[in-house]
């Protein structure tokens, strides 16, 4: 079941311990800024909930994981405060995910654009299927990936984040990411995949949370300062959307 919603859909499911957070939109399940709010909330509500240990991240249907950031926001942007509002979107939800107490998996069963990358980036151990290939086009709209930048570089280092971010008209396939480290294991089939997700959330559910949690904390160190530095970099995105070059690109991506 896919979404019409235009703002897209947001459901959480727990049980055994385990909340599944399932994301939609029918834009190859992009994010408008509504959705990325919800999003964060989400994360910050199930931090704190004790009912659950362990979270799952997954989208709607069999085709895109996520396509990124709503293209129809991006082109009605109209001054600097807009443009801070809207980058700032990814950026919360980067840094409810890097402070939420539970561990988070990720399931990726699609291609990844822009912000997807950085969500893959920012679980603490993500899966994915052959057909997820990932691509960081920022640069060919005359932006750059400054917000999920350092998501992408904590979990794949600095080569691999260059490659990604100057090579931005390329498609990377899943195992090139897994080799870099975004993508822990690879699957050739979504029910397979599906069925590792489910056995893995089983048994960090069953370990001790606070175990999960100071180990979560260990794997996130030294990120403490991502809270000025993803909204630092989310007004830099909001000044360069206004400028001509991207406007023209925009305008041109559209037709």
């Amino acid at each position: 079941m896919v979404t019409t919603r235009q703002n897209g859909s947001l459901y959480t499911n727990i049980q055994n311990k385990i909340a599944t957070i399932e994301f939609g939109h029918p834009a190859s399940n992009s994010f408008p800024l509504e959705l990325l709010k919800r999003l964060q909330k989400e994360f910050q509500k199930l931090s704190e909930n004790e009912q659950v240990n362990v979270i799952i991240l997954k989208s709607e249907g069999e085709k895109a994981f996520c396509a990124g950031a709503s293209f129809d926001e991006l082109v009605a942007i109209e001054n600097l405060e807009q443009g801070k509002q809207f980058f700032s979107g990814f950026a919360d939800v980067i840094n409810s995910m890097r402070s939420c107490k539970k561990l988070i998996l990720g399931r990726v069963q699609g291609k990844t654009v822009g912000g997807g990358v950085g969500l893959a980036a920012a679980c603490d151990y993500t899966m994915a299927i052959e057909a997820a290939a990932i691509k960081l086009s920022e640069l060919t709209i005359g932006i750059g990936p400054f917000v999920i930048a350092p998501a992408v570089e904590r979990k794949m280092g600095l080569a691999a984040l260059s490659e990604l971010s100057l090579a931005a008209h390329e498609w990377k396939n899943a195992y090139w990411a897994q080799e870099k480290g975004l993508f822990a294991k690879v699957f050739e089939s979504i029910s397979e995949m599906d069925k590792e997700v489910a056995l893995l959330a089983e048994k960090l559910a069953s370990y001790n949370p606070q175990a999960s949690q100071e180990m979560k904390s260990i794997l996130w160190e030294n990120t403490s300062h991502w809270d000025k530095l993803l909204m630092d970099r989310a007004a830099v995105s909001g000044e360069l959307v206004l400028s001509a070059f991207t406007k023209n690109a925009l305008k041109k991506f559209k037709k």
